[in-house]
C-alpha cells in the first residue's frame, strides 16, 4: 500500500500514575529525519522512541512530541532521619531534666521534632526506567498507528490520482503511435507534389521519392520511445500496487517517462503530435509533483 509522507497521529493514555501524550507529525523529506521532543527527566527513552519511528516510516521529516504529567504523589518519598530524631529527643529530655521537670511533656513532640532541621527528608522515589520507557513506547506506538493510518489514506488518494494520469498518458501514447505513420505518408505526398511542381512535365523519379520518404521515416520514428514509454507505465503501476515504500523508485522512473516524452517531441515536427506531447508532458509533471509526497 502506498503511503504519503505527510501525516499526523496522537495518542493519550494514563499509565502508572502518569498522563502520557504523544503527537507525531510528518512532512516530505528526501530521507528519514526524526526529531523527538520530551521532558528532560525522560530523555533516556529518546532512542527507544526513535527506533519505533524508524520501524513505522522510511522517509519524511518526522517530529515526535511527548508530554508527561504526574498525577500521584508516589514519585516522592518522605523519610525520617531516625538517628537525628533520637538525638533531638534525647536533647529535649535533657533540657526537661535540667529545668527541674518544669517543662510539660505534651503530645506535640512529633510535630515539634518534624520542624527541626533534617529530621524529615523528601526524596524522589527510585523509578523503574525500563518500565517507564515501555510505558512511553506503548503510547508512542498508538500515536504512530494513527499516524500510519492517515498516511495510508493520503497514499491511497495519491495512488488513485497517479493511476488515472497513467491511463491518460497511455491514451496519448496511442495517439502518437497512430499519427506517426500518417506523417510519413503525408511527407511523401508533399514531396511528390513539390517535385511534380518543379519538374512539371518531366518524369518524377519514384525511387528518389521512396528514398527520401524512408530517410524521413527513420528520422521521425518513435517506435522505440513509445515501447519504452509503455514499459515504464507498466512498471509504475506495479510499484503502486506493491506494499513497499517506492517513492524514490517512482521519482526515478517518472524522470525516464519525461525523457521519452522529450525525445518524441524533438523527433516529431508534426503539429498534431506536438500538441499531444504537450498534453503528455503536462500529465507527467503532475505525476512528478504527486510522487514527491509518496514515501
Amino acid at each position: 500500500m502506498v503511503k504519503s509522507m505527510t501525516g499526523y497521529g496522537r495518542a493519550r493514555r494514563t499509565v502508572n500514575g502518569r498522563d502520557i501524550t504523544v503527537e507525531v507529525r510528518s512532512v516530505n523529506n528526501r530521507y528519514l529525519d526524526c526529531s523527538v521532543k520530551m521532558p528532560r527527566a525522560y530523555i533516556f527513552a529518546e532512542d527507544a522512541v526513535k527506533a519505533l519511528v524508524q520501524k513505522s516510516a522510511s522517509r519524511g521529516k518526522v517530529d515526535v512530541f511527548v508530554t508527561v504529567d504526574s498525577l500521584g504523589a508516589e514519585e516522592t518519598v518522605v523519610a525520617v532521619n531516625e538517628p537525628l530524631a533520637r538525638s533531638y529527643l534525647a536533647a529535649l529530655r535533657r533540657l526537661y531534666e535540667l529545668d527541674g521537670g518544669k517543662m510539660v511533656r505534651g503530645s506535640y513532640y512529633a510535630t515539634d521534632l518534624a520542624r527541626l532541621p533534617d529530621v524529615l527528608t523528601v526524596t524522589k522515589a527510585e523509578e523503574d526506567l525500563e518500565s517507564l520507557s515501555a510505558d512511553l513506547c506503548g503510547v508512542t506506538e498508538e500515536a504512530l498507528t494513527a499516524h500510519a493510518a492517515m498516511r495510508a489514506r493520503e497514499g491511497e488518494k495519491l495512488a488513485g490520482d497517479i493511476l488515472g494520469r497513467l491511463d491518460t498518458i497511455e491514451a496519448l501514447t496511442a495517439r502518437v503511435e497512430a499519427r506517426s505513420p500518417q506523417t510519413v505518408a503525408e511527407y511523401r505526398e508533399k514531396l511528390l507534389a513539390r517535385m511534380n511542381e518543379v519538374l512539371q512535365s518531366a518524369t518524377v523519379d519514384e525511387g528518389r521519392i521512396l528514398t527520401e520518404a524512408a530517410v524521413f521515416a527513420d528520422k521521425v520514428a518513435v517506435d522505440e520511445e513509445t515501447v519504452r514509454l509503455r514499459s515504464h507505465l507498466d512498471q509504475l503501476r506495479e510499484m503502486l500496487e506493491s506494499g513497499e515504500p517506492v517513492g524514490r523508485k517512482l521519482d526515478f522512473l517518472i524522470q525516464e517517462v519525461n525523457r521519452e516524452s522529450n525525445t518524441i517531441g524533438s523527433k516529431c515536427s508534426d503539429v498534431e503530435i506536438a500538441r499531444v506531447v504537450v498534453e503528455l508532458k503536462a500529465e507527467v509533471e503532475k505525476i512528478r509533483e504527486q510522487v514527491q509526497n509518496i514515501e
